[in-house]
């Protein structure tokens, strides 16, 4: 009975240090994690100055409602240049039109990298065209893509298309007779079908249930991307695990739509003849097949799925937020709707726009650059990296730090623009009417990174504009308020409002 006592006491205390081992490992494993980040915390040598950061999260949660707007604020007190800690990532702020010009045009190179942030890395493997490290990869990518615009997606054939799409979108327009609808999905429809006759070579039809729930899918991902979740699990990747947050939901996103592109690009693919493509996916399966012995080669199935989803991506969203952005400022301000229209009237006199009319319509490229500037689609452009040790304005930023451009803060430069919060087009104007560029005007950005398919939006963005308010007067329905409140992601879109499309007499 003794020895059944004294083995019950031993197993009992045998538990108890058990338990108590446990409890000091976990403790030493937190404090030592606790610690670890706390360095990772800390400032390299020379390294710009910035708000002093919380313990852990860094300077995180001020970037959870307009992180552009608080960027330019805190410029104002650190500098046009300075530092945020993002849960133990250090990254370099570029504000201002100078700062910006400054590394981005005269260090190009140095500031072309990208950032391996484990939400690149879970999403595109680092991979792809626009999220891919510079280097082999994105030479090769960049490359292939250039020279799809210029041979597929230029010239008087993707002109014609892109005015035959207008005309598309202007029928379903029609079919509201003027009562009150969300532009949104029509917008987008529309704008995505040029960038698909690239990638594709065909267009999507506004009512292919398919393609507009990977579209919808698409617009959400491009708003999590951007949201406090994102940043929380860039600097905490662990939080992958977790069952619950909307960086999961931006996951299942991108499975759903890595299948749903696998699928198309084999249905575009079939009767492919070998160095006769007829778009984008046949010329980058020639590329796949020239470099098949190339061990080194950056062409895969995998980069050609995560290509034509950025593709899709850039090539929709700047372009669809830019009109619907600039029909809720026509309906808010219809005096200057008018301005428009009296010059479309008079340059067309009823025929369809031409190719020319741009240098012909000063009055409409002041308005679209005026919505450009005042609406900052990308506020923050697409995360860079430096590719190599850089020194600015006495500043030492080491290989590999991440680098956000602030081109909000360009387009409300003081210096450069008189006013800026106020919407006014005659900015873009001379004295004698003409229309007159600014070197502060960055809604591409700049640099070896800059969109490569500026000209192509531009051009969308002036048919599709032009033809609207040739044939419709907007308004907004009787008692109707609009916000101009922007919704927050990696794109600043309208809120969802509602207009009606009056048809014009002529």
């Amino acid at each position: 009975m003794v020895s059944i006592n004294r083995v019950t006491s031993l197993l009992s205390l045998s538990r108890e240090q058990n338990l108590f081992c446990l409890c000091s490992f976990f403790t030493t494993l937190f404090v030592f994690l606790v610690i670890r980040q706390l360095l990772k915390q800390r400032r390299p040598r020379g390294f710009p100055p910035g708000p002093t950061p919380l313990p852990i999260i860094g300077n995180i949660l001020s970037l959870a409602t307009e992180p552009h707007v608080y960027m330019k604020r805190q410029s104002d007190i650190h500098g046009q240049i300075f530092s945020l800690d993002l849960g133990g990532i250090s990254t370099v702020i570029l504000n201002g039109y100078d700062a910006i010009k400054e590394c981005l045009y005269y260090q190009s190179e140095v500031f072309a990298d990208r950032p391996s942030l484990p939400l690149f890395q879970k999403m595109t493997k680092m991979g792809g065209l626009l999220n891919c490290k510079y280097g082999r990869g994105w030479i090769e990518h960049h490359k292939l893509a250039v020279n799809c615009f210029r041979y597929f997606g230029s010239g008087q054939r993707m002109f014609e298309r892109i005015s035959e799409e207008c005309l598309f979108f202007l029928d379903a327009i029609e079919k509201h007779k003027g009562k009150p609808f969300n532009p949104k999905h029509l917008v987008t429809n529309a704008v995505s079908n040029i960038t698909n006759h690239i990638i594709f070579g065909q267009r999507f039809t506004y009512d292919d249930s398919d393609f507009q729930h990977m579209i919808e899918i698409f617009s959400e991902n491009v708003e999590l991307a951007a949201s406090g979740w994102a940043f929380m699990y860039n600097a905490f990747p662990w939080m992958e695990y977790l069952p619950f947050g909307k960086h999961q939901k931006l996951f299942r996103n991108a499975n759903e739509v890595y299948n749903f592109l696998l699928q198309i690009i084999k249905r575009f693919s079939q009767e492919r003849v070998t160095q006769s493509p007829r778009h984008y996916i046949d010329a980058y399966l020639d590329e796949v097949e020239q470099s098949a012995t190339d061990t080194a080669t950056t062409f895969s199935q995998d980069n050609l799925i995560f290509s034509v989803g950025e593709l899709i991506i850039a090539g929709t969203e700047t372009t669809t937020n830019c009109l619907r952005w600039a029909m809720l400022y026509m309906a808010l301000y219809p005096r200057i709707q008018e301005k428009v229209q009296r010059e479309i009237d008079c340059v067309l006199n009823g025929r369809l726009p031409a190719f020319e009319d741009r240098q012909r319509m000063p009055y409409v490229e002041a308005v679209l650059h005026e919505i450009l500037r005042l609406c900052n689609i990308v506020p923050l452009g697409i995360f860079r990296a430096t590719s190599q040790d850089a020194v600015v304005r006495d500043y030492t930023i080491p290989k590999g730090t991440m680098v956000i451009t602030n081109l909000y803060s360009v387009h409300f430069d003081e210096k450069y623009w008189s006013d800026p919060s106020i919407f006014f087009p005659e900015r873009f104007l001379d004295n004698n009417g003409r229309f007159v560029r600014h070197e502060a005007f960055l809604p591409f950005s700049i640099g070896k990174r800059h969109c490569l398919g500026e000209q192509l939006a531009r051009l969308e963005m002036f048919l599709f504009f032009t033809t609207l308010l040739q044939r419709f007067h907007l308004q907004f329905p009787v008692g109707f308020i609009p916000s101009l409140s922007p919704k927050l992601g990696m794109t600043l879109q309208p809120r969802p409002y509602s207009i009606c499309a009056i048809r014009r007499q002529q």
